[in-house]
């Protein structure tokens, strides 16, 4: 029999949880004193009143107190039960992509809370950004390994949701060498990414289809890409035809990459250092350098704010840009980063694509 410890759901709690979220929060928790005496990540059972919901992963230090990881209450949690999430994880990659670079694992939407996964070919970079990845790391670690036959794993613990979780902040390459920025083909751009000097995992898979749509616009045009990181849309854009590209981000080293990127392909960018805040400030400014018939391209990946709320901080901008136009397309994430279907914030990313039909004003 198991002889985990247990946490008890306050009589009346666990909505969202008994509508098919995966966590449960601090104040719907029963915090006695055997409870709060529990270490940072422990496995437990949890139930509620008389019935037994699963298997789950406790940390009376966070807000997210409970994170579910099986419906089984018997369920060991442990190297085999690593192994067999990730490969029904990979499976659907294999079907999706024909080369070995996307998401492999987003947290809950793969049955593992609060644990990203992106592989660079060979390399993985794992953030176990909840105190039960931390506890189990060096399971998830060989499993990783095992399924999918990578020599490399870097660990980014440098998340700031660590924190919530009372977890220290590092970055390790726990296997193989990660001494150099890992070339990766998409859309027929080439970016480089730097999984231990990069901002998050080095690179995001996630606008893959956002920059693919982009693409149809970009032939002979004129393209600026803000925010761009190590290339972003300005790199698909050359890749698709683009006449001319000025990339703008924050990041000196990321835009290096992003120029070494163009230069692979054997294009050229312009590139210059900058930084705007507040989506609606943007959308103005932006709409103001965009001639007519032009495309812009607005995209948030803060889950906070709703795709209508954007949406309606980018036309509020648009308009007091003075311009008119139309939303032809609205994109999320690519589908290696699944939506769990209990939890609306594992949706986050936006984007949104308006075809401007007036002159610039003033």
């Amino acid at each position: 029999m198991n002889e985990r410890r247990q946490v008890k759901l306050r009589p009346g709690k666990g909505r969202r949880l008994a509508e098919g979220a995966p966590w449960a929060f601090a104040d719907e928790i029963a915090m006695d004193r055997r409870t709060r005496g529990l270490a940072p990540g422990e496995i437990v059972t949890l139930t509620s009143g008389d019935q037994t919901i699963g298997t789950v992963a406790f940390n009376g230090e966070s807000q997210i107190a409970a994170r579910l990881l099986d419906r089984d209450p018997e369920a060991r949690i442990d190297q085999g039960w690593f192994e067999a999430r990730l490969t029904a994880a990979l499976a659907m990659r294999d079907r999706l992509y024909d080369a070995p670079f996307y998401r492999l694992v987003h947290a809950e939407g793969d049955g593992l809370p609060g644990v990203v996964i992106d592989r660079f070919g060979d390399a993985l970079v794992i953030q176990p950004n909840a105190a039960w990845a931390d506890r189990l790391l060096d399971e998830l670690v060989a499993a990783a390994c095992d399924v999918t036959g990578c020599t490399t794993v870097v660990v980014n613990a440098q998340s700031r949701v660590r924190k919530l979780e009372g977890l220290e902040i590092g970055l390790e390459t726990v296997r193989g060498q990660a001494d150099a920025p890992i070339e990766v083909a998409m859309n027929g751009a080439t970016y480089l990414a730097d999984m231990t000097g990069g901002q998050k995992t080095g690179l995001f898979f996630d606008q893959r289809e956002n920059h693919a749509f982009v693409q149809r616009f970009a032939k002979d045009a004129r393209v600026l890409d803000v925010f761009c990181h190590v290339g972003g849309f300005g790199l698909a854009a050359l890749a698709a035809g683009a006449s001319h590209v000025t990339a703008v981000d924050s990041s000196a080293p990321a835009l290096a990459l992003a120029e070494a990127g163009a230069e692979r392909m054997d294009r050229s960018a312009d590139f210059a250092k900058a930084g705007l805040h507040a989506y609606e400030r943007v959308a103005r400014l932006a709409a103001g350098l965009v001639g007519p018939g032009g495309l812009l391209v607005l995209c948030s990946c803060s889950h906070a704010a709703s795709p209508e709320a954007f949406h309606r901080a980018s036309t509020n901008g648009i308009r007091r840009a003075g311009r008119g136009g139309a939303l032809i397309y609205s994109g999320r994430a690519g589908p290696d980063h699944p939506v769990h279907t209990g939890l609306p914030e594992t949706s986050y990313l936006k984007a949104m694509a308006y075809r401007l039909d007036s002159e610039p004003a003033g």
